[in-house]
This record gives C-alpha cells, sequence and structure tokens, in this order.
C-alpha cells in the first residue's frame, strides 16, 4: 500500500468520522526513523468507500491497524503530507513503538515477512 509519493504507510488509524453517521475514516500514518526530530505524518485519508480501499490495502500488505475513535477524530483535520499536531503524538508515538517493537519480533523470529517501514 502506498500513497501518491510511493510511501509505504507505518500504521494506519481508523474509527468513526462522527457519532450520528458512522461514516468509515482511515488515515495512514509514516514516520521516518532515521530521524528522531521528524514527527510522524499523515499521508492518505479516506472516509467511506475511499477508508474502505485504504483499510483493504493495509491489510493486504500487512500494515498495522488500529482502531482508535479519537485519534481519527483529532487526526481527520490534518490534511495529507502534513506532520500530526501537538495534541497527537503521545497517542501516535505509542502506536509507532509498538510498530517497531512488532518488526523486531517478526525479525528476530526470522519471518519471510518483510516488516513495517
Amino acid at each position: 500500500m502506498s500513497n501518491d509519493q510511493g510511501t509505504t504507510p507505518s500504521h494506519l488509524i481508523t474509527g468513526p468520522h462522527d457519532a450520528r453517521h458512522k461514516r468509515q475514516l482511515a488515515i495512514a500514518l509514516d514516520h521516518d526513523r532515521t530521524s528522531d526530530l521528524t514527527p510522524p505524518r499523515v499521508i492518505a485519508k479516506g472516509y467511506g468507500a475511499l477508508a474502505e480501499k485504504i483499510l483493504r490495502l493495509a491489510f493486504d500488505n500487512d500494515v498495522k491497524v488500529r482502531t482508535d475513535p479519537e485519534l481519527a477524530q483529532i487526526l481527520s483535520v490534518v490534511e495529507v503530507d502534513c506532520e500530526i499536531p501537538l495534541e497527537a503524538f503521545a497517542a501516535v508515538a505509542e502506536i509507532l513503538s509498538y510498530v517497531y517493537a512488532e518488526n523486531r519480533r517478526m525479525l528476530e523470529m526470522g519471518t519471510e515477512e518483510e516488516p513495517n517501514k
């Protein structure tokens, strides 16, 4: 799964866009692991059918998916290819920590799967 720039997300956040309509929302995040100074950024997002397509691509490419309506709501206002807001740093850091730990675990187990970047 990649966005227009060919970047594979490290994680995907999902949740309903609003409580009344329960419309699906998907937000793909990426983080440059080579730089501690670069905050994560939104690399793709979509609502409804587009969100479902993003989710399908994520599952097909073994991208970690987390359902977090509150975080999805915060990130829904971030434009694609922009850094996440300060309010989301703690939650996203927790997610990325989990993703990196899973990638290390997969490498240590000698799996043939390519870890998330």
